[in-house]
């Protein structure tokens, strides 16, 4: 499978050298990204430069941590200075970021190594990857399929081992979602649990970096990289280590199950989750049911926040600073409305309109207000349900991946999709994806694990428990380098 364990243990054994690795997945990307579609700009020179260094210090009989020398990928909407970064939209078109963000900052001092920046929905805008002005990432698993979105191209790589993991980014199932969708592990952290710094926004008070890795080992090692407390962003916290409280007994351990999150959700999907539930009673852990009817607002509340907050943040492309400029207009205000037509894609246009619609005069109260006074009402609600159960199970998605072409042809659906993931972002809490089965075709099944506050040691190894329990879940695709 190429984990990060691993690889590790090649290199340390120096079975491999690093930059042959690295040369691996350059070679894998060159030949099956054609199909994928999951990289969006590849950085072999830099790669391979990085790969260099770290066979250095292990000639040198240093000593490597585990994430160095681990070829990885970025979310195109992680600033990387000097390196295209684009949120695969025309209106960034050859933008090249001054700074790098935190995250990129943490594991490059850490050695990995950087393979190029994966492709996603323009803005992280979307659910299926199609939004994205390159064309949407293919399913590895099955290409005639969406990998999901928005982080649909982190996704691809990891499944498709075009990389070891992958930092995507969740605003409301951006993670979650296209793991489900391509049969790998995503960890959406608790809101301030990693730094946003150099994260290109969508939604601010909903964003947050996660990784996407095979395994959750993989998944655990990244996080416990990455949830540093950081200055430069006023909301980040940090968070505590994951890794080695995996394998811990959970017998015990009382699991939820809100009754809203199976409703809608297709035949395949719940049986699925529900015989996961039952390898966890196998396990010696409790299943509660419970009700959580507010969940109905979930997805309402979600779009009149998101929205809201993507109309401000995306006001800054002007075609003034940076990035795509029109070639004729009259005048700076008719360059500016030009630019930003032309510069960005239907959706982007129809959630900028839909935000600035909820907060216009007039409508603010009737719309914006209510979702932020929804929005705690659901906070309080998960508050309580925690006080009779220590994580919450439920599916990631009501379905598995849809057909390319699908979330143009049914629109209303694809929102759909995030109604299981949103409410996690809406009250900040952490969920982890991981592959609970098969549908009749072949597509992957995901389930989530919610956990309190701060909470991702408790679900990552409850995830881990079960990824033990129920292995044949987690196949490899046809696709990439063999380690």
């Amino acid at each position: 499978m190429g984990t990060i364990a691993k690889i590790h243990e090649m290199l340390v054994g120096r079975q491999i050298s690093c930059a042959e690795l690295t040369q691996r997945y350059l070679d894998e990307i060159s030949a099956a990204n054609g199909e994928l579609n999951a990289y969006v700009c590849v950085t072999g020179d830099e790669a391979l430069a990085a790969a260099e260094a770290v066979d250095k210090k292990i000639a040198a009989g240093e000593e490597i941590g585990m994430l160095e020398g681990v070829p990885m990928s970025l979310k195109d909407n992680m600033s990387t200075k000097g390196i295209l970064t684009t949120c695969c939209s025309k209106i960034l078109t050859g933008y090249k970021p001054i700074y790098d963000a935190t995250v990129w900052e943490l594991l490059r001092d850490k050695g990995a190594v950087l393979l190029g920046k994966t492709n996603m929905d323009e803005f992280a805008m979307g659910s299926s990857c199609e939004t994205s002005c390159y064309g949407g990432a293919a399913n590895p698993v099955n290409t005639a399929h969406v990998a999901g979105g928005s982080s649909g191209g982190a996704a691809s790589a990891v499944g498709g081992n075009l990389a070891a993991y992958s930092l995507g980014s969740d605003t409301g199932g951006s993670i979650r979602q296209p793991a489900s969708f391509c049969g790998v592990v995503g960890l959406k952290p608790t809101y301030g649990a990693v730094s946003r710094y150099g994260l290109i926004a969508y939604a601010s008070s909903l964003d947050q970096i996660g990784p996407v890795a095979k395994t959750v080992e993989d998944v655990s090692l990244v996080y416990d990289a990455i949830c540093k407390p950081d200055k430069r962003d006023s909301t980040s916290k940090g968070g505590s280590e994951t890794y080695s409280t995996l394998n811990n007994d959970i017998k015990g351990m009382k699991i939820g199950i809100a009754r809203e999150y199976l409703d809608g959700v297709r035949d395949d999907v719940k049986e699925a989750v529900l015989a996961a539930a039952e390898v966890y009673k196998s396990l010696g852990a409790e299943i509660v049911y419970f009700d959580l009817p507010i969940l109905k607002f979930a997805l309402p509340v979600y779009y009149i926040i998101a929205c809201a907050e993507a109309s401000s943040n995306l006001g800054r492309y002007d075609g003034i600073r940076y990035g795509y400029k029109t070639a004729h207009y009259n005048g700076t205000h008719d360059m500016i409305c030009r630019t930003r037509s032309e510069g960005f894609g239907g959706e982007v246009q129809r959630r900028i309109l839909l935000g600035t619609y909820v907060l216009s005069a007039g409508y603010y109260d009737a719309y914006y207000k209510k979702a932020q006074n929804l929005r705690g009402t659901i906070i309080k609600a998960f508050n309580s349900a925690f006080e009779s159960c220590d994580v919450i199970l439920a599916p990631t998605v009501p379905m598995t991946a849809f057909e390319k072409g699908h979330a143009v042809s049914d629109p209303i659906e694809t929102y759909l999709t995030d109604i299981c993931t949103v409410p996690v972002n809406i009250a900040g809490l952490p969920g982890v994806s991981i592959p609970c089965g098969f549908n009749a075709k072949g597509m992957p099944i995901g389930m989530q694990l919610i956990g309190k506050s701060f909470g991702e040691a408790e679900i990552l190894n409850a995830a881990y428990k079960y990824q033990q329990a129920a292995g044949e879940n987690f196949k490899d695709t046809k696709w990439g380098v063999k380690l």
